[in-house]
């Protein structure tokens, strides 16, 4: 197993990519450029208590997100049921990219090597990115603590404009 760390830097244009996603979505990063700001956050595992928590400050704090012309997405390897269900439950008002092959994990730099308990797999590394209108990337959170994380972007987003 080897770690593989991001190849996006801040201050330059993120490339694109696709991914199906909630809602019947198919999402592409070029379809919001020049339209919206973009917070893509990744969770290892929907309805896992951090993840959950995360889920909900986002959601809390959603409207005030969409005042800033900024939309969000989470992104994890759960199918689209598992996301589905999720959303549901927890009554995200954004959307869940499932990425279950790794290929947008792998894009941002968030598929690495973890460790617990002395034994060694690769995973998500809790992340969020923050692109601009342009798909530039602004902001990157690495190896995020859930709490008052979510209103730490929300700052970001809001020194934007």
């Amino acid at each position: 197993m080897t770690e593989k760390t991001s190849s996006l830097v801040v201050g330059e244009t993120v490339p694109d990519f696709e991914a199906p996603a909630t809602s019947d979505l198919h999402f592409k990063l070029s379809d919001y450029k020049g339209t919206s700001n973009l917070v893509i956050y990744f969770y290892p595992k929907d309805s896992t208590p951090g993840c959950t928590t995360e889920g909900q400050d986002f959601r809390d704090l959603y409207d005030t997100f969409k005042s800033h012309d900024t939309e969000v997405f989470g992104v994890s390897k759960d199918s689209m049921k598992r996301h589905d269900n999720f959303k549901a439950k927890q009554s995200f008002p954004f959307e869940l990219i499932s990425d279950i092959d790794t290929e947008v994990c792998e894009h941002f730099g968030v598929w690495q090597l973890k460790k617990t308990f002395g034994k060694e797999y690769m995973g998500i590394v809790r992340s969020t990115f923050l692109i601009d209108k342009d798909g530039v990337l602004r902001q990157h959170w690495d190896k995020v603590k859930v709490k008052g994380h979510a209103e730490e972007v929300l700052a970001a987003v809001k020194e934007l404009a």
